[in-house]
Formats: C-alpha cells, structure tokens, sequence
C-alpha cells in the first residue's frame, strides 16, 4: 500500500504535469490564433487575386487567341 509519503509525491508530479500542460496549450492557443490570422489574410490576398484574374480576363477580347489562330499555327 502507498505511503502518505509516496501519495504526496505522486500528488506533486502531477501539480506539475497540469502546470506544464497549462503552459503547452496557452502556446498552442497563441500558435493557433498567429496561424488563423496568417490563413485569414492569405484568403484575403488570394480573393484580391481572383478579383484581378476576373477583371483582366473580362477586358479580353471575345473569342480569345486560341480560336483566332488558324489550323496551320498551330502545327509549328
């Protein structure tokens, strides 16, 4: 049967693996809010992006320089 020594021990150990768990998931907490700021700003930029792809592909011409080739430029 364990002591009231060994009880005390087993007690402490624990104390300080919450302790270092505690300070694990306050890291991991600040890590997660840093990494959902940097996924929130690059979804930002690559709408931004699809905007500017959008707006310049509606400035070409209808019927783009692939139809307007001929047959013989394509073969070279």
């Amino acid at each position: 049967m364990a002591t009231l020594q060994d009880l005390a021990e087993r007690v402490d150990r624990l104390v300080l693996r919450h302790e270092e768990l505690q300070r694990t998931s306050t890291l991991m907490e600040q890590q997660l809010a840093a990494v959902s700021i940097e996924r929130d700003s690059l979804k930002s930029r690559l709408a931004a992006a699809r905007a500017r792809i959008d707006a310049l592909l509606a400035r070409l011409p209808e019927g783009g320089p692939a139809e307007r080739r001929s047959p013989a430029g394509d073969a070279s």
